[in-house]
């Protein structure tokens, strides 16, 4: 086939135009290759001339660490997004390299690939993209992403600071690689910005695990400040959850500063009080039993005065402070011999009381339940002569200066549970609420020290009372008589006969005017304020007591006040409400300590020896009184109901918080 002499012409021009643009193909061809052959980082140092006559030096990429980085897959362009294939219009990067290139954002394309990752539904079979978004959110609210006081067009770390986007690769937590990475971690965050914390941290203990030993186990910058929501370290955000970040190691230590007051603290959301890089160091740990650690025996007192100086209502820390023990337990006899003994003895205290009481309870309960199911057509009391004499009357059993110390000992009592149960539980999911409620720690505390004051006031007052009535009447008291509160051998056998009767194996046992259960909710206090109060004292004035008692008193003190404390208001809201309220035979509510006075067949049925002692001497008559009118007998119900239900809310946030501890 012959080709003519004007085809021929056309191929030949042809095929000189395809010629002329093979180089223009070539230079657009926008692949990692291309790239590559300026930014190879094999040719070492590269220049090209700048916009300002001065040379640029081009960002080298080594391919090496950039094949095995999690960018690998992508191309250059894909982040270089002002690089285009026009290379004579838009591509101003090709027709001039001095000209720098858009910085790359890395948050907005992170942004944009787990948005279209939602879209397509795919983002459960690629997480890791919906990580790196959290991660860009905590950055954002981060100490990095502030301005630098240096350059503010610049934060004071990008992405690019502490990852490398041409070599970043991460290993997985539990392969061979993540040790060497993480031992990376302190030196790319001091080379990079702070070298005089590095230098610092390298001969602390924490710096010679990871630096010199390659511990990788050992913390390191993120392991305190975090990875990416780092924080000022003088800001309250950072304060508040450095501790916990130490306890991610030092469990056992953790645990130990929350049971102190600074953990207390701590753990209710308030800055204030000292963490541990307060007392340890930060930077420069070091070793408790080096000489140089700021918690060595020899370096605590200036440790402690850093913060109890004597200023802003903080005493001057007494010898005492040298030698408690912020980490001390009940765990560890040989370690801490004091604070077990005193943890030993409250638990036992704790289970003996309730063990009996409970039991006591709820076989009383059981019994009495029993005999008014059995009893019911029957007249809950048999009447006699002088009960149908005395119909309608009542018996006086307190006078209104008991009454009115009951409702202050009980008010000031409910006081101090709410305002300090916040410090005793403060992991509790209400905790934190109720302190902010009552207006801090401080103004809590405050509270809680005006109500000990006055609990303890209607306590000592009681007892210079009773003193005074038995010296005046000296010559009638009889220290084992019915009026006496002093328990006697006849305590001893109503208590046997009740559980006989709780067992079916006798009956109720009748009672003079103090049964055994009364007795003993009277003389329980006289330890409860001994022990809270003495222990709470300590506590309110520690720069006193610091100056002449050892440091470990103190630890004692707060296992004593708060497990007393916690005594206290568990028997009270369960065994005393039950005793005085819920028991079939009282239920729903006795208001007998808010009137004064109660029935004449009630004080038949519920003190029967008295009762019987009374008519047989004749001197009935001048205790009876008349009923209280329906208004006053309304308006005592009311004031049960309401004491009782705060009682009961009260008894079920101490229980919230107990098992919150567990």
């Amino acid at each position: 086939m012959r080709i003519s002499q004007s085809a021929l012409r056309a191929l030949l021009v042809s095929f000189c135009v395809l010629l002329s643009t093979l180089p223009v193909l070539a230079q657009t061809k926008l692949d990692n290759a291309t790239c590559l052959t300026c930014h190879d980082g094999k040719k070492g140092k590269l220049n090209v001339p700048g916009t300002d006559d001065e040379p640029r030096v081009l960002r080298s990429i080594a391919p090496e660490p950039y094949a095995k980085s999690v960018h690998a897959k992508m191309e250059c362009v894909a982040c270089h997004t002002d690089i285009t294939d026009n290379a004579n219009k838009d591509n101003a990067h090709q027709k001039n390299t001095g000209q720098p290139l858009k910085k790359v954002d890395c948050a907005d394309c992170h942004q944009e690939l787990w948005a279209a990752v939602q879209k397509d539904g795919k983002a459960v079979d690629k997480p890791r993209l919906g990580v790196v978004v959290q991660n860009i959110e905590e950055y954002k609210k981060s100490f990095h992403a502030k301005p630098s006081s240096d350059d503010k067009t610049k934060p004071n770390a990008s992405c690019d600071s502490c990852h490398d986007t041409h070599s970043f690769n991460a290993p997985p937590a539990d392969s061979k690689d993540r040790a060497a990475w993480r031992l990376g971690i302190s030196e790319a965050c001091g080379k990079s910005c702070h070298a005089d914390q590095l230098e610092t941290y390298a001969e602390s203990v924490h710096g010679k695990e990871s630096i010199e030993k390659k511990n990788a186990k050992a913390a390191v910058c993120s392991d305190c400040h975090s990875a990416h929501s780092v924080a000022g370290s003088s800001s309250d955000p950072f304060k508040l959850a450095v501790s916990s970040k130490c306890g991610n190691c030092h469990e056992a230590q953790l645990k130990s500063y929350k049971s102190t007051y600074h953990g207390k603290i701590s753990t209710l959301g308030y800055s204030y009080t000292a963490k541990c890089y307060n007392c340890h160091g930060s930077h420069d740990i070091a070793r408790t039993d080096d000489p140089a650690s700021t918690v060595h025996p020899d370096n605590r007192m200036k440790t402690c005065r850093s913060c109890h100086n004597g200023k802003k209502d903080v005493g001057l820390a007494p010898a005492g402070y040298a030698t408690f023990q912020p980490h001390g337990h009940g765990g560890d006899f040989q370690k801490y011999p004091q604070i077990w003994i005193a943890w030993q003895i409250m638990i036992q205290l704790l289970v003996g009381t309730f063990g009996f009481f409970w039991l006591h309870t709820l076989l009383w309960f059981y019994r009495e339940y029993k005999e008014r199911q059995a009893n019911k057509s029957k007249p809950h009391i048999k009447p006699d002569a002088t009960l149908l004499k005395y119909q309608g009357k009542h018996v006086r059993r307190f006078s209104p200066i008991w009454r009115i110390a009951h409702i202050t000992f009980a008010l000031s009592l409910m006081a101090l549970t709410f305002t300090g149960m916040p410090m005793f539980y403060p992991d509790a999911p209400w905790a934190s609420a109720i302190m902010n409620g009552l207006g801090g720690p401080h103004t809590a505390g405050n509270i809680h020290r005006v109500c000990a004051v006055i609990f303890a006031g209607v306590f000592f007052w009681h007892l210079f009372y009773i003193l005074f009535r038995i010296g005046r009447d000296w010559k009638n008291f009889k220290v084992f008589g019915p009026h006496s509160m002093v328990p006697n051998l006849q305590d001893g056998k109503d208590m046997l006969g009740m559980f006989k009767w709780f067992f079916g194996q006798g009956p109720r046992p009748k009672f003079d005017r103090w049964t055994y259960w009364e007795k003993f909710d009277y003389w329980a206090p006289f330890w409860g304020v001994t022990i809270i109060g003495v222990s709470g004292l300590m506590m309110w004035l520690p720069a006193f007591f610091g100056s002449f008692l050892p440091g470990w008193v103190f630890n004692v003190a707060a296992i004593f006040h708060g497990e007393e404390a916690f005594l206290a208001v568990v028997f009270l809201f369960t065994v005393h409400f039950f005793n005085n309220h819920f028991r079939p035979d009282k239920f729903p509510v006795e208001v007998v300590m808010f009137t004064g006075t109660f029935s004449l067949e009630e004080f038949k049925h519920e003190h029967t020896v008295e009762y019987q002692r009374l008519v047989d001497t004749g001197e009935l008559e001048k205790y009876l009184v008349d009923a209280p009118s329906p208004g006053r007998l309304a308006a005592a119900k009311a004031l049960g109901f309401i004491l009782i239900a705060t009682g009961l809310t009260l008894l079920t946030l101490v229980g919230i918080g107990f098992f919150t501890s567990l």
